[in-house]
């Protein structure tokens, strides 16, 4: 297995844009690994973008956005309020809200939702990353739900056991809205990112879809 590190070509690191449909979706696809970043001081800048939220989840998204970026200096946590499930009614205002993030903000990665994702929010939000992105490095995080859609990522990065508790306990702790759906639990977290770290030889791992990636 080839090993690739996560570097930018400034001595301060990384430009990070986190794009997510709902406001667990960014923790729980690339939580560990922005935990990862963030302990390595591997962040320059960081953006994190939701796109669909209601006044509770708002104030959840926010209070779990900081728990996850409490060491990250440069930060910009931002909630949309599109409904939830109909953003693809909202395609055009969306595409727009894209152009303007990419006007702002230059990422030297952008971490979203996977285009096999068979939630039409999640997908929505894939085809708008790689429209306006196309020149960046793009790493496609997976959700796991009920939907069955989830595949063989082919991107690894590795956790250590203190990070991925952290990941499930933020989650656990911040989304209260969510505790009683049958898979939202420190079960599921943990165990995608163990079978995740069995399949690149490791103990616990994230893993993420590129469809391009260069030196």
């Amino acid at each position: 297995m080839l090993s690739l590190t996560l570097s930018a070509g400034r001595k301060d690191g990384l430009k990070v844009l986190c794009l997510g449909a709902h406001c667990d979706d960014i923790e729980i696809g690339c939580g560990g690994t922005i935990l990862r970043l963030a302990k390595e001081r591997a962040i320059a800048e960081l953006k994190w973008i939701v796109f669909t939220s209601n006044p509770e989840r708002a104030e959840e998204a926010k209070k779990s956005a900081e728990s996850f970026l409490a060491t990250v200096s440069k930060k910009e946590v931002e909630i949309m309020s599109f409904r939830d499930s109909f953003l693809f009614n909202s395609a055009a205002e969306v595409k727009i809200t894209f152009e303007e993030i990419k006007k702002g903000f230059d990422p030297d990665v952008v971490f979203t939702h996977s285009s096999r994702d068979l939630h039409q929010d999640h997908s929505l939000l894939s085809r708008f990353t790689w429209n306006t992105f196309r020149s960046h490095l793009i790493l496609e995080y997976e959700i796991p739900k009920y939907d069955g859609d989830m595949g063989a990522p082919n991107f690894f990065v590795k956790l250590e056991k203190e990070q991925v508790d952290q990941k499930a306990t933020n989650l656990i702790e911040h989304y209260k809205s969510q505790a009683g759906k049958h898979w939202f639990d420190r079960e599921l977290f943990s165990g995608l990112a163990r079978i995740r770290g069995m399949e690149c030889a490791h103990a616990f791992a994230e893993a993420f879809y590129v469809k391009k990636i260069s030196t």
